[in-house]
């Protein structure tokens, strides 16, 4: 899956400048960029060009933007309940109590938010997929679908391989730009993140479809 991610986005970008120029400037007009990615979630290959369609694209990402406020609720519901009686404890003079009710919500936030990540990442594809806004919340058909990638080894697996490449490999590659006194730095920041954004929603999708995959 990595090996094709990496092909796929660099089939999408290298030696399409304007393609790729397109693409950076879609990550600033963020629905763009995120409508983009809603094609590759449908499962297009090879990459699409971004030309041709700008408002399916931007109405697309505002979909997806929607869809992934609304998965965020319970976050927002968990800060509510523990940081505002935290701020009142630190204002009355008890930090003991601002700093275990600040514990315990942070704590709440960072367990629900990886469920959620892992349960919308796969609602947002079937949302791609399928053209339905309610498809992205169909929870019992997106935990199935989990269970045929396998909770515990595939699925977990994959989504820290890609938290690694991530991290180490395309962590790397912006260190080397970053050393170039700042064409590097306009690189990175310009034209190095819609690549990311490629090879991730690919390598999604991938996980997606490989419950679809004879075994």
């Amino acid at each position: 899956m990595l090996s094709d991610s990496f092909s796929y986005a660099k089939d999408a970008v290298w030696g399409k400048w304007v393609q790729w120029i397109l693409l950076a400037i879609s990550t600033i007009i963020f629905p763009l960029i995120m409508g983009y990615m809603v094609r590759i979630y449908s499962g297009v290959k090879p990459a699409p060009e971004p030309g041709g369609n700008w408002v399916g694209m931007f109405v697309d990402g505002l979909k997806l933007l929607i869809i992934g406020i609304i998965y965020a609720i319970p976050l927002f519901i968990i800060m509510a309940i523990f940081m505002v009686p935290a701020f009142m404890a630190a204002n009355g003079g008890d930090p003991m109590l601002a700093l275990g009710s600040l514990g315990i919500g942070l704590l709440l936030v960072l367990v629900v938010g990886i469920l959620i990540s892992l349960i919308s990442a796969i609602g947002i594809i079937r949302f791609a997929k399928k053209d339905s806004m309610g498809q992205a919340f169909a929870f019992g058909a997106i935990l199935e679908h989990i269970g045929k990638i396998g909770w515990g080894g595939s699925y977990i697996i994959a989504i820290i391989v890609l938290v690694v490449a991530g991290g180490v490999v395309f962590g790397f590659i912006a260190g080397i730009l970053g050393m170039i006194p700042i064409l590097g730095w306009l690189i990175m920041l310009f034209l190095y993140p819609p690549v990311w954004y490629i090879f991730a929603a690919r390598y999604m999708t991938l996980i997606y479809e490989s419950a679809q995959a004879p075994a």
